[in-house]
């Protein structure tokens, strides 16, 4: 397997991995995160906080009823992951994990070994070609589109520099009324320069990378029912005493979140 993967070459699934406290990356992978630490030193706290969107969205979408979930950019498995979560509130609920690194491939495989094959399948895709993804046999067989999904879309979109509208339009034009969309996503608006920083870091280093401001997430959502209390940053998304957390902790996490459905 290693021979698929450019060792020299950091990418921003294992990355993740690492900020995780994850064993499945590689020397340019610990080497690039290091770096981005420098810039942004908060930020395997955000990667908690994030995972921890994760779990909450998928919970309020098995409780809304969903039963069907595409999730692209799945990264490398960290338990619980998403099927699992989703699982525990409707044991019928079906995943298709997308993800465009050989490294998660490899990972997946030995998940789908393990899980119902009936309930969970993977695709190798790119989020940048919708059409891929949804024409695949794979999604097909696991998937009804003629019925609703939650497209989860977490921790992704930053590394995306074409038309993310474009894209989102694409998948949500053709899931059925009712479906959901999820999405966390990285900002510059709480510490700009610190933001600015660690995008250098990945542009740098030859992978994409793009700091998102409020307004453009909230296009994202247009004509959606943004589900309450809309777009904020994600330790803030259906917490409990979510107004006693301090503002400035809004600056180290540096993330938006919200969850939208099609009407």
């Amino acid at each position: 397997m290693d021979g698929d993967v450019p060792l020299d070459q950091p990418h921003t699934s294992r990355i993740y991995d690492y900020f995780l406290g994850g064993k499945d990356n590689y020397e340019a992978d610990r080497i690039a995160a290091e770096e981005i630490l420098k810039a942004w030193p908060d930020i395997r706290v955000a990667a908690r906080v994030n995972r921890q969107f994760m779990h909450r969205s998928t919970r309020f979408l098995a409780e809304a009823g969903i039963r069907q979930f595409l999730d692209i950019g799945t990264g490398i498995p960290t338990e619980p992951n998403l099927h699992q979560i989703a699982q525990q509130s409707a044991p019928d609920a079906r995943v298709v994990y997308v993800d465009n690194d050989p490294l998660v491939l490899a990972h997946a495989r030995a998940l789908m070994a393990a899980t119902a094959p009936e309930t969970v399948t993977y695709i190798q895709g790119d989020v940048t070609d919708p059409n891929s993804i949804l024409r695949a046999p794979e999604l097909g067989r696991l998937l009804d589109l003629n019925q609703p999904v939650g497209l989860s879309m977490i921790a992704l979109l930053h590394f995306v520099e074409a038309d993310v509208n474009k894209i989102i339009s694409t998948f949500l034009d053709t899931l059925a009324p009712g479906s959901y969309l999820a999405i966390c996503i990285i900002t510059g608006d709480f510490a700009p320069e610190q933001l600015a920083a660690a995008q250098d870091v990945y542009r740098v280093r030859r992978m994409p990378a793009q700091i998102r401001k409020r307004d453009e997430v909230l296009s994202w959502f247009e004509g959606l029912e943004l589900v309450e209390p809309g777009v904020v940053p994600p330790h803030r998304w259906r917490v409990e005493q979510a107004d006693e957390i301090p503002a400035s902790f809004d600056a180290k996490i540096n993330c938006y979140c919200g969850v939208g459905r099609k009407p």
